[in-house]
């Protein structure tokens, strides 16, 4: 689990297997996972902005992946690098072959909010009493998911699919999302305030000043502050 944490946030990655299957349309399974995500776009906020503590996330379908051939940093490529008089054809033969994935995946990757304990479970359960219905929508392609009923059955599917973080940038400072919801707000109103007080007097600035400072209610986390998931002001 360490290298998933960073400080108080946790970096999710979940690979699950679609079915190699097709619609009775005659559609990959994976290319339904596909439109159905593009539609997300269409929406007015994708709807993981409901789920708690998700700093950031991202879904796709991988189809395949590939191992370039030519060149290798081998070692057989390296000593034919120095021996012309070898026949290409033998180096070619020590170089690795394409390696090619056996299934498409559904892949979901996320950054979130964990607390002092990494709070996997914690979060994978607020995901699913949050957006079931659209989970089901998306994961019922994959293998294995026919298992999943309740949040508590969710959480295992999910952790069964899950790849450790190898390479993990925390782009977070570790607070809750609620509290770095409330500082994008602050900045973003403090910004048009200061626009908006441009070479007024100072006394007018103070009172200005005041009459915001009760208007924005900085130690308030619930309101007024920026939307998770909010991309349109």
């Amino acid at each position: 689990m360490a290298g998933n944490v960073s400080g108080r946030a946790y970096a999710l990655t979940i690979l699950s297997p679609i079915k190699d299957a097709y619609t009775a349309d005659e559609i990959a399974y994976a290319d339904v996972i596909r439109d159905q995500l593009q539609q997300w776009n269409f929406e007015h906020n994708s709807p993981m902005a409901k789920v708690p503590q998700t700093y950031l996330c991202r879904f796709f379908v991988l189809d395949d992946v590939y191992t370039e051939s030519l060149p290798t940093g081998g070692v057989l490529d390296t000593l034919t690098d120095f021996l012309p008089a070898v026949p290409d054809s033998v180096r070619r033969n020590t170089l690795p072959k394409e390696d090619h994935l056996k299934n498409r995946y559904l892949v979901f990757s996320c950054n979130f909010h964990g607390g002092e304990n990494a709070d996997l479970d914690g979060y994978l359960r607020g995901m699913w009493q949050a957006i079931s219905a659209r989970i089901q929508a998306i994961w019922q392609y994959c293998y294995g998911f026919d298992s999943v009923h309740d949040a508590e059955s969710f959480i295992r599917y999910m952790k069964k699919c899950q790849l450790p973080a190898s390479l993990f940038f925390n782009g977070s400072n570790d607070e809750p999302l609620e509290e770095q919801l409330k500082a994008l707000y602050l900045k973003q109103e403090f910004a048009k305030f200061t626009i908006e007080n441009q070479g007024l007097d100072a006394a007018t600035i103070k009172m200005n000043l005041q009459a915001f400072m009760q208007r924005v209610a900085p130690t308030n986390l619930a309101a007024p502050t920026w939307s998770a998931g909010k991309y349109r002001l």
